[in-house]
C-alpha cells in the first residue's frame, strides 16, 4: 500500500501555486508579538527557510519556540536591568515619572536585545 499524496495547484498569471494546508496542530497554535515578528522576518528576509519551514507543516512550531524563548529573555533582562539600576517599586511610590521613564527606557533596550537575538536572526 503506497502512501502517496496527490497535492492540488490554483493558478496565478502564468503560475502554478500549491494550495499548502495548514496541519490541524499548527492551526492550534496562536502566535504572540515575537512570534509573529519573527514570522514577519523569516517571510521577507529569509524566505527560503520560511518556505521550507511551511511546507513541512512546522513554521507555526519553529515560531512559539521563538516566541516563548524570546519572552523568556525579554522579562529576564527586564528583571535584572531594574535590579541594576535600582529602580524599585518605592521608586515608582516616590516618583511615577521618574518611574515611568525609567521602566521605558529599560523595556526599550530590552525589546532591542530580544530582536537582534531572536527575531531578526
Amino acid at each position: 500500500m503506497s502512501n502517496k499524496t496527490t497535492i492540488q495547484y490554483r493558478q496565478v498569471g502564468d503560475y502554478l501555486i500549491p494550495n499548502l494546508i495548514i496541519p490541524p496542530e499548527e492551526a492550534s497554535i496562536t502566535l504572540g508579538k515575537w512570534g509573529m515578528m519573527h514570522k514577519a522576518y523569516l517571510e521577507k528576509h529569509k524566505k527560503v527557510f520560511f518556505s521550507s519551514l511551511l511546507i513541512q507543516g512546522k513554521l507555526y512550531q519553529h515560531c512559539a519556540e521563538v516566541e516563548a524563548q524570546a519572552r523568556d529573555m525579554f522579562d529576564t533582562l527586564v528583571d535584572q536591568m531594574k535590579d541594576a539600576e535600582g529602580v524599585t517599586e518605592q521608586l515608582k511610590e516616590d516618583n511615577q515619572l521618574e518611574w515611568v521613564c525609567r521602566m521605558g527606557n529599560i523595556e526599550q533596550r530590552a525589546r532591542e536585545i530580544v530582536c537582534a537575538e531572536f527575531i531578526c536572526n
